[in-house]
Order: C-alpha cells, then structure tokens, then sequence
C-alpha cells in the first residue's frame, strides 16, 4: 500500500500577521494509522521542502499521542523536512491520496492546478482520496468527469461554520469550508464540534474537524481493502 500525503506551502493567515500552516494531528494521526497498517508514505507540498507548521497545532493543548510519537520520530521528521513538490507527482505510484488540513490549504491548495489535476486523475483512476478538516475546501475547483463540481450530489463534510467561528476566523480565511462545498452541490452533514466524523461517499471521504483525522485514515484503508 502506497498512500500520498499532500501538505500546504501556505503560511500566512491572510492579513493577519499571524502564521499558519498545517495542523499537526491531521498529519500525525493518519500517518501512524498508514505507518501501522504497513503503507510505504510520501509526503508532497506545492513548494516541496519543509511545509509550514501551525504553531498552534504545536501547543500543548494541542498534542496527542499521535502528535508526541510524530515530534520524536527522526525518520518522519526527516521526511516532513523534505516533502517533494507537487508538480513532480503523479498519481501513478500511488494506492491513495490524503490531505491533512490546516487552515493554509484554503489558500495555496485550493486555488493550485497541480492538486485539482491530482485529484481528479486518482479518482479517474479508481483510487480512493480522502481529506479532512479544511482540507475538503481544496475539493472547490475539483470537476467530475462530466465536468460538473466534483462534490455536486456526494455525501461530504468538512470544518463547519461553527468550528470556524469558535477559533475566530470566520471574517480571516478566504471563503468557509462548510458554505463552499454547499455552494458546489455537496450534500453536507456534520456532528457536534469538535467530534469525529467521517463520511465515505464512492472513492472520495471527507472528515469533519483534527478529531476525524485518524477515522478518515481509517476508511481510506478500509475503502484500499475492499479494491485488493
């Protein structure tokens, strides 16, 4: 099993001053669940290189066993450090494709052509992607083969409204993820904040929030199971 992990470049939220980046748990969780079912990882972000942390994914507040295990992995840290660039991926070596969130891909991996292309050829290709917290946000652009939006009539959830109220940048990110997959037809469902949830719909799984991180890694190799 070969999964892709692709991760935001993206570290400025918006006007703000403040850094973002992505959120640790969403790459620590489902890199372990990956790791432990004996998936060989690859790591890939728009500028290659080391991605962009959110600090605040980092506090203590925010760590979990996931995350302890990922901060004193050398051999993670060592990949992290040196993700490959996106636009020398493809889909081809590939058994899956997850993104963590963060609030960066909202703005560098929604708008990026090499992921919408990414994403739609490993879907074109029977393969399963799964996205969790904001990262369903990078579905905005995403066409389906008939050319409609790709979440048009999918079962899909993602960071909801409230969630973005309750860490105060509604009025800071470029558009909400909850509003933008509604807007593109997706049938969106959601739980209580800060709850996990998964949602599988064909090849595509979203997951709600950092909690739904680990679930959504888990259908995805479910969903890999039922292809072998």
């Amino acid at each position: 099993m070969k999964v892709l992990m692709v991760l935001t470049s993206h570290d400025r939220l918006g006007d703000t001053g403040r850094k973002t980046g992505f959120w640790l748990e969403e790459l620590a969780a489902p890199y372990y669940t990956f790791k432990d079912a004996g998936a060989d990882i690859t790591l890939a972000s728009p500028k290659g290189g080391e991605p962009p942390l959110d600090p605040k994914s980092a506090e203590p507040d925010s760590q979990t066993d996931d995350t302890r295990r990922f901060e004193a992995d050398a051999a993670a840290k060592a990949a992290l450090a040196a993700t490959e660039r996106l636009d020398t991926v493809s889909h081809e070596p590939f058994d899956a494709v997850f993104y963590p969130g963060g609030h960066g891909p909202l703005w560098d991996l929604a708008e990026d052509r090499n992921s919408i292309a990414l994403i739609e050829a490993t879907l074109a290709a029977g393969k399963p992607v799964a996205l969790v917290c904001h990262a369903p946000g990078v579905l905005r652009h995403v066409r389906a083969a008939d050319g409609r939006p790709l979440v048009q009539g999918r079962n899909v959830t993602g960071f909801t409204n409230t969630e973005e109220e309750a860490v105060g940048l509604t009025a800071i990110v470029p558009f909400l993820v909850e509003d933008e997959l509604k807007r593109n037809g997706g049938l969106f469902s959601r739980v209580a904040d800060w709850q996990p949830y998964a949602v599988s719909d064909e090849l595509l799984i979203t997951g709600q929030n950092p909690a739904s991180s680990a679930p959504a890694a888990k259908a995805l190799i479910k969903k890999l199971a039922a292809r072998a």
